[in-house]
């Protein structure tokens, strides 16, 4: 296959702008899109060429026949998804096919495949890997959910077959709340996915989420580059993301491995992908899902393995094999990334906008920003609340600790609140400090952490004044020139 030498990139923010990169250092021309909203974004000023796309903004990053048209228009030879938006739509990869570009991915087989839960679930049951006690096709009603529900054992989940990210799932642990809670988790589903279906699974208490990240390329070559704790969450979607996990059984980690490739070698799968398991306390492994994308969180693998995962995800696509085998591939140290999100933690979280005042970065040996914000940049409310990505490295966990708090003590975003205050309190937290994570650990610290007091908030309003002196302090500075 011929080498891509330009690339559209279908999405926005700092994944975009992450691709963006990754096609400069391979000598790739980069063309990016924009909505009406996003015409100040950094990505766009970064790309070789841009090009609008007008109208609803969310729709923008959604319509692939637009997409591909402006695609064959710039002559674009191959197309990347980023996350989010179109990254897991087989449709779209095929429409790529269908009109001779590159999608920058896994065959759309595998797409379709991955995107249905329960179809994925029977699939790496078949080829070996352990899954949850469950329903294996869609809950037909809520009085047969019920029933199903009842037979398995509370406590359940309930999760939207053609759903991710947290959207379209509800636990229920008692017999007497499933009605509600089955009705209220197809109507996200609904809403978010464009389809209602669920399945019913045994939900395990107090487990850790480990994921493990997959290379594989078109001769049959499979690797694995480690795995991560993605354990902190909230309403089911993660908050921080770790590599490796701190605490996992080496052995437990091994199966990980182990069974991860194995799956993908025999299912034949292409591209980079994450398996996602659930290990409960007694590492015991469950399967929960397969992301047939670039996760938000892949800088952490990044940092320990050296290994660009976005420059690989385009080598592969053009054809290439895999440039190292698994005992080639060496981890080093602690990686840990804080998502960044525009949300009021003193009001439950609540999404903000606004434009960025002040804006003061962290920096120095082992610190690493994902982020398309710049001061003066304004937040608009029509996409996710994620502002950027802080990742730290040390080569212990103490060290990656210490150096979290250093670098969130740096950090300053001022214009609308942000997250960066629950971060500050997490990396402070002794459990955290010890690697005790599960997915339970935001839900029982929450009231710990005390987000709302009186003393909380006088100390962020303090640290923003000093900082905001120090800002006018250096506007005003003269500098002074000896001889």
């Amino acid at each position: 296959m011929a080498k891509i030498k330009k690339v559209l990139i279908a999405n926005r923010g700092e994944i975009a702008l992450r691709i963006v990169r990754a096609c400069k250092e391979l000598e790739i021309t980069s063309v990016t899109i924009f909505s009406e909203v996003d015409t100040e974004g950094v990505w766009i000023k970064k790309s070789d060429e841009c090009y609008p796309i007008m109208g609803d903004p969310m729709q923008a990053y959604l319509n692939y026949e637009t997409i591909i048209s402006l695609a064959k228009k710039a002559s674009c030879d191959a197309i990347h998804p980023g996350y989010g938006f179109l990254s897991e739509s087989a449709e779209f990869a095929q429409a790529c096919a269908d009109n001779g570009i590159i999608f920058i991915g896994p065959k759309p087989e595998h797409i379709a495949l991955f995107g249905d839960k329960m179809a994925s679930k029977v699939a790496m049951k078949a080829v070996g890997v352990p899954v949850l006690e469950g329903t294996d096709e869609p809950v037909a009603s809520k009085a047969e959910g019920a029933k199903i529900a009842k037979q398995i054992g509370f406590p359940v989940i309930i999760k939207a077959a053609f759903g991710g990210g947290g959207r379209g799932m509800r636990i229920v642990r008692k017999e007497s709340e499933f009605d509600s809670l089955f009705e209220s988790a197809t109507n996200e589903a609904i809403k978010y996915f464009g389809k209602g279906e669920c399945f019913i699974e045994k939900y395990v208490e107090n487990p850790r989420h480990i994921e493990i990240q997959i290379v594989a390329d078109k001769y049959g070559n499979v690797v694995h580059l480690g795995e991560r704790d993605c354990s902190i969450q909230r309403r089911h979607q993660k908050v921080i993301e770790i590599a490796p996990s701190p605490r996992l059984n080496p052995e437990t980690r091994k199966e990980l491995y182990r069974i991860s490739t194995k799956a993908m070698f025999k299912l034949g799968y292409e591209s980079v992908g994450t398996v996602e398991f659930l290990v409960d306390q007694e590492d015991n492994i469950f399967f929960i899902e397969m992301n047939t994308r670039v996760q938000v969180e892949h800088p952490v693998t990044e940092i320990i393995s050296g290994i660009d995962i976005i420059q690989r995800m385009i080598e592969i696509a053009e054809g290439d094999k895999l440039k190292f085998m698994q005992e080639e591939i060496q981890f080093r140290g602690y990686a840990i990334e804080f998502r960044i999100n525009a949300e009021n933690p003193q009001k439950n979280f609540m999404p903000s906008v606004g434009t960025i005042t002040n804006y003061l970065t962290p920096g120095g040996p082992g610190v690493r920003l994902d982020t398309s914000a710049y001061a003066g940049y304004k937040i608009p409310s029509n996409y996710d609340s994620m502002v950027g990505k802080l990742i730290v490295w040390a080569l212990d966990w103490d060290g990656a600790v210490k150096k979290a708090k250093r670098a969130l003590d740096e950090f300053y975003i001022d214009g609308f609140p942000t997250n960066i205050s629950l971060h500050r309190e997490i990396v402070r937290d002794a459990d955290f400090i010890s690697g005790n994570l599960t997915t339970q650990y935001l839900d029982k610290k929450m009231d710990i952490f005390n987000l709302n007091s009186e003393k909380t908030i006088k100390d962020e309003e303090e640290k923003m004044s000093k900082i905001m002196k120090f800002i006018e302090k250096i506007k005003s500075h003269k500098l002074i020139v000896r001889n």
